[in-house]
């Protein structure tokens, strides 16, 4: 019988090509969303691949979240933890709500999700976790507290997790983006962009799939002794 596997922010970007990856080495994938319907319907259709609406930063939907997606697809044995959102600004201009939805989103969803499988996981003797961290929760980024916090936050709990993951046969790791080429990074001034791509050793951004490869190295079934790791994907702009 196939894995499941849940992949939060699953339908766009990154999280999109990390379930197309998931899907392809022979798991069932199910890609939760949080807001565009419409591009949810576009990417079952396009990938028959199911999508499941709920915000990650509510603990209750979490638990809700899985406990359908069990219901529909089998228990759970693969998260990646990949939602993700930005609200950025100096210390000047950052609002406690900035702070608490980046964190609540980035951070607080992969406890929420983490805690929702956990204990099937643990029943099973089997699980892999793997949250999506950045270059940015490494080395810090200029405007933006929130998302380097949670970022960082991202690394430490899955170092401590991992702990105790280990003899239940969960692995617990993050992967540690740099700049891909995703929407996010889109939207980002021409000239700004420029100066971040000058700084990358291998001269250009990274690509979704280039990630999303990472992943399924890590979630593979014989991939039991790889754990508590940060895997940077940066194009050696950081090598930490």
């Amino acid at each position: 019988m196939a894995r499941v596997a849940v992949v939060t922010g699953g339908t766009r970007g990154i999280g999109e090509a990390i379930s197309l990856a998931l899907r392809d080495a022979g798991m069932t994938v199910a890609a939760n969303y949080a807001g565009n319907d419409e591009r949810a319907r576009e990417f079952t259709d396009r990938t028959g691949i199911r999508a499941y609406k709920f915000d990650v930063a509510d603990f209750d939907a979490c638990l809700a979240g899985v406990q359908q997606i069990e219901a529909e697809l089998g228990p759970v044995d693969v998260l990646v933890n990949n939602a993700g959102i930005t609200r950025d600004g100096t210390m000047k201009r950052m609002n406690r709500q900035a702070w608490d939805d980046v964190i609540d989103t980035n951070l607080g969803g992969c406890f929420n999700m983490a805690k929702a499988v956990w204990e099937g996981m643990s029943a099973r003797k089997y699980g892999r976790i793997v949250n999506i961290g950045s270059i940015n929760g490494q080395a810090g980024q200029y405007g933006q507290v929130n998302y380097a916090a949670a970022k960082s936050g991202i690394h430490g709990f899955t170092k401590a997790l991992a702990q105790e993951g280990a003899r239940a046969g969960i692995t617990v790791n993050a992967i540690a983006p740099g700049y891909i080429d995703t929407d996010m990074v889109a939207a980002v001034p021409a000239d700004v962009l420029e100066k971040i791509v000058a700084k990358i050793p291998v001269g250009r951004l990274g690509k979704a799939e280039e990630i999303a490869r990472g992943v399924a190295f890590l979630c593979a079934e014989d991939g039991g002794f790889i754990t508590g790791s940060t895997l940077s994907i940066n194009g050696g702009q950081h090598m930490y």
